[in-house]
């Protein structure tokens, strides 16, 4: 796995670099709104589950800012776009903290996730398009634990400075995935799929192009939708479960969540390079079941410690199974629509899942939150599984 990395050129680790860093800033900008929910409600004299709707539609939104931005992103090149969406959600974040009332915020939110949809589809193009064929399945690990570096990093920022600046400070912080357009613009390269084809007047149109393969486009989106109902059904409620259930004080909610988040990296690179070795399909759903048997250690401890080694195991499941994703979907995408085809069906996914955060704290009204993240991850578990089992894989075709 080492050797094969070693093989990559000082170009192809920019681009590597550049989309690791944008998802991690990205998905720190999004989990902020997690641990704050809380807070939030408390300030604004609501309960969390209204609060949620600031989630909810942040997942809603998604899918609309990929087609639009995954359509520029093949139009006019990856890199380009993708400097524009990063400055885009950082304003958005940052504007957050100003928000005067409840509603304004989830407006801001609902915005920021339509400028947030962009970043993953047209990140995870140009790193897969730009890297040789062996190394994907470990790239796409690594790129896709930019997601679960960006949960730790907010995790490290909440357990140190929460307390001292509260959530509007918090927001704040927000904007500094915005100079990472400056690493963009002086060290990223197009990518050389797009360079290729930029020129040639027989260019097929991206919507046409999903058109075409609809029904390649509505697996892959019943694949996604199953997704993120795993990641954000073991994630999103977890800091408020802490909170509430546990009634743990900031730092321990923080110390659980960033040994969550280790295991999740760890996952990402073990399974990622797995599908290299072996299969993108088996490495998703061996992964998947690993979930089932953490469920008890998971939600049903009683301690910091054993609630902190379930968090660390079922995110290596978890975030194992996701970290094929990126390199499994970008395979499965037409030529021609690849900046928009995966991040489409990523983000189209997320909007079908974005009841996920309303639909574990209602049902925790009713019984717990133990028991709505249990439910939730068992079913997922097995639907990801079987649906992941009967779809396709095309393995190491060339991406043009």
């Amino acid at each position: 796995m080492f050797g094969e990395l070693k093989t990559l050129d000082r170009s192809q680790w920019s681009a590597v670099i550049a989309s690791f860093l944008g998802w991690t800033l990205d998905a720190f900008d999004f989990f902020l709104m997690v641990f704050m929910m809380k807070a939030i409600a408390t300030e604004f004299g609501t309960d969390a589950k209204t609060v949620s709707w600031a989630v909810t539609l942040t997942l809603a939104a998604r899918p609309f800012g990929a087609l639009l931005f995954g359509w520029l992103a093949d139009k006019f090149g990856r890199r380009p776009i993708l400097m524009i969406d990063i400055l885009l959600f950082s304003v958005l974040e940052f504007a957050s903290a100003f928000a005067p009332s409840l509603v304004t915020l989830i407006i801001i939110r609902t915005l920021f996730g339509f400028a947030m949809g962009g970043e993953w589809g047209i990140g995870a193009s140009l790193v897969m398009e730009s890297v040789p064929a062996k190394t994907r399945g470990i790239i796409s690990g690594l790129l896709q634990e930019g997601y679960a570096c960006g949960y730790l990093l907010a995790a490290v920022v909440y357990y140190f400075l929460f307390d001292a600046i509260g959530w509007r400070g918090m927001f704040m912080v927000g904007i500094v995935p915005a100079l990472l357009v400056v690493v963009i613009r002086l060290w990223v390269k197009e990518s050389p799929a797009f360079e290729e084809s930029r020129h040639k007047a027989d260019r097929p149109d991206p919507f046409a192009l999903l058109v075409k393969h609809w029904k390649t486009a509505l697996y892959v989106v019943v694949l996604m939708t199953a997704f993120n109902f795993f990641s954000h059904g073991s994630q999103d409620v977890y800091p408020l479960f802490l909170q509430t259930e546990h009634k743990f004080d900031t730092h321990t909610v923080g110390l659980v969540t960033a040994i969550m988040n280790v295991g999740a990296i760890t996952g990402g690179l073990i399974f990622g390079a797995m599908s290299d070795r072996f299969s993108r399909r088996w490495a998703i759903i061996v992964a998947a079941l690993l979930a089932l048997p953490v469920i008890p250690l998971w939600a049903f401890s009683h301690t910091a410690a054993m609630l902190a080694v379930g968090a660390f195991l079922m995110q290596v499941a978890v975030q194992g199974a996701w970290g094929v994703v990126p390199v499994h979907i970008n395979e499965l995408a037409p030529d021609g629509a690849r900046g928009m085809f995966p991040g489409f069906a990523y983000q189209a996914g997320n909007f079908i899942a974005s009841i996920n955060l309303r639909l574990q704290t209602g049902i925790a009204e009713t019984s717990s939150y133990s028991h709505a993240m249990g439910i939730i991850i068992g079913v997922t578990a097995v639907v990801l599984a079987i649906w992941t089992f009967v779809g396709p894989e095309k393995k190491g075709v060339a991406l043009r």
